[in-house]
C-alpha cells in the first residue's frame, strides 16, 4: 500500500528507481551484509546513480532531489537492509547535506564531489564517551593558533568512523560559552592525528561501523571551520532536525518490511489445517503493524514536505522520528511472534529488523529527549 495520490511523478520515479536498485542489488546480500561485511560495492553503486548526495544540486555532482525524495529513497534502503541504510543515512543527512546547505563555496568545491559520487564516506562526530544528547557537555577543543586550530578530544559511536574520509566534527573552542561555545570543523581522515581507535560490537546493523576517533593535536587551517566560530551548537541542532526526518524514514522502512514479511509468512504457514491468516489474532496482529506503517508513513512525509516548504518543522520531526522509530521495534517485536520458532532464526530477515530496529530509538536523539522537545514545543 502505497501513497501514489501525495506523491509527484519525480518523487514516484525516485522511489521506483531506488526500490528496482535495493531490490537487485542490497536485499539479496542483506543477510551477509548483516554478518559484518562493510557494503563498499552497493556503496559504489549508489554513488553512480546519484543516491549518495542525493538532496545536493547536480552543479556539485549530486541528485538534487527534494527532502520528501529523501525520505522515500531512505524507506527503500531501509527496508531492503539495516546496516545499508545507517551509512546512506548518516552519510547523506549528517554531512552530505549540512556541507552544501551550511558550508563555504571553498568547502563545497572541495569536499562535495567526493561526498556525492561516495568515494567519499562522511561521518558526524558529535557524541563523546561522556557526551550524547547533551552536547553543551563536549570536551573535544579546538584551540586557535593564529589561522589555524588544534583539536584534541575523543569521539565515540560514529556511524561509518572507520570508513570515512571526511568527519564534520563538533569542538569547544570556548568553554565559559558552554552550547554558545561549540565550533564545527570539517576534518578529512588523512589528518595528521586522526586515528580510529577501535569499531564497536553491537547488537545489529554489523555491516556498518560504529566507531570510536581519535583527535590527537590535529591541526586544522580555519578554511576548515563550517560557519562561524560559536556557531556549531546552532548547527548541530538544525542539522539533527533534519537528520530526524531521515531517521524517522529509516523507521518506516524497518517497519515496512517486517509487515511485508509477515504477511507473506502468514499466507504461507499453515496450522490445524489452514494458513495461520485466517486465525483472528494473526490477522489483528498484521493489521496493527499495518496501522503503524500507515502512520508513520504519513508523520513523515509531513515532516519532508514542511522541509521542502520552508517552514518550520523541528516539532515534525521529532514526532515523526518518535512514532516511526517506535513503530519499526514494534513492529519487529510483532513480527518474531507471528513468525514462532523461526522468527527466532537468522534465515528470517525479521530477526535481523529485530536487532537493528532497536538503535533508531536511541541516536539521533533518544525518544526520551524527544518527548522532552514535543512537549516543550507544545508548552511553549
Amino acid at each position: 500500500m502505497q501513497d501514489n495520490g501525495f506523491l509527484s511523478e519525480e518523487q514516484k520515479m525516485v522511489r521506483d528507481m531506488v526500490r528496482d536498485f535495493c531490490e537487485r542489488e542490497i536485499a539479496p546480500q542483506a543477510s551477509e551484509i548483516d554478518e559484518g561485511r562493510f557494503p563498499a560495492e552497493v556503496v559504489k553503486g549508489m554513488g553512480e546513480l546519484g543516491l549518495m548526495g542525493l538532496t545536493v544540486p547536480d552543479a556539485y555532482g549530486g541528485g538534487g532531489a527534494d527532502p520528501v525524495s529523501m525520505a522515500l529513497a531512505t524507506e527503500e534502503v531501509a527496508a531492503a537492509c539495516p546496516s545499508t541504510s545507517a551509512i546512506f543515512a548518516a552519510h547523506n543527512s549528517l554531512v552530505c547535506e549540512p556541507v552544501y546547505r551550511f558550508g563555504s563555496e571553498g568547502q563545497k568545491e572541495k569536499y562535495l564531489y567526493g561526498l556525492a559520487d561516495g568515494s567519499c564516506i562522511g561521518a558526524f562526530a558529535l557524541t563523546e564517551p561522556g557526551a550524547g544528547s547533551d552536547a553543551a557537555s563536549l570536551t573535544t577543543s579546538a584551540v586557535r593558533e593564529g589561522d589555524a586550530y588544534r583539536i584534541n578530544g575523543v569521539k565515540r559511536f560514529i556511524t561509518s568512523g572507520k570508513q570515512a574520509g571526511l568527519c564534520l566534527l563538533f569542538a569547544v573552542t570556548d568553554r565559559a560559552m558552554r552550547h554558545k561555545g561549540l565550533s564545527a570543523f570539517l576534518v578529512p581522515s588523512e589528518a595528521v592525528g586522526f586515528e580510529v581507535v577501535r569499531s564497536e560490537e553491537k547488537m545489529g546493523m554489523h555491516g556498518c561501523s560504529i566507531s570510536e576517533l581519535r583527535f590527537d593535536a590535529v591541526e586544522l587551517p580555519e578554511a576548515n571551520r563550517m560557519g562561524d566560530e560559536g556557531q556549531g551548537f546552532e548547527l548541530a541542532m538544525r542539522i539533527l532536525d533534519s537528520g530526524r526526518i531521515i531517521v524517522a524514514a529509516q523507521g518506516l522502512g524497518f517497519a515496512r518490511a517486517c509487515l511485508d514479511a509477515s504477511v507473506a509468512y502468514a499466507r504461507e504457514r499453515e496450522t490445524f489445517g489452514v494458513p495461520i491468516k485466517d486465525h483472528q489474532p494473526v490477522a489483528w496482529k498484521l493489521a496493527d503493524m499495518a496501522v503503524r506503517v500507515h502512520g508513520a508513513r504519513l508523520l513523515t512525509l509531513k515532516a519532508a514536505r514542511l522541509k521542502e516548504a520552508g517552514a518550520p518543522y523541528s516539532a515534525e520531526s521529532a514526532i515523526a522520528k518518535v512514532f516511526a522509530t517506535d513503530a519499526a521495534q514494534r513492529n519487529a517485536e510483532e513480527g518474531v511472534q507471528l513468525h514462532g520458532g523461526n522468527g527466532y532464526m537468522r534465515e528470517y530477515p525479521v530477526e535481523r529488523f529485530y536487532r537493528a530496529s532497536k538503535v533508531t530509538q536511541i541516536y539521533e536523539g533518544t525518544n526520551e529527549i524527544l518527548r522532552q522537545v514535543i512537549a516543550k514545543h507544545l508548552l511553549n
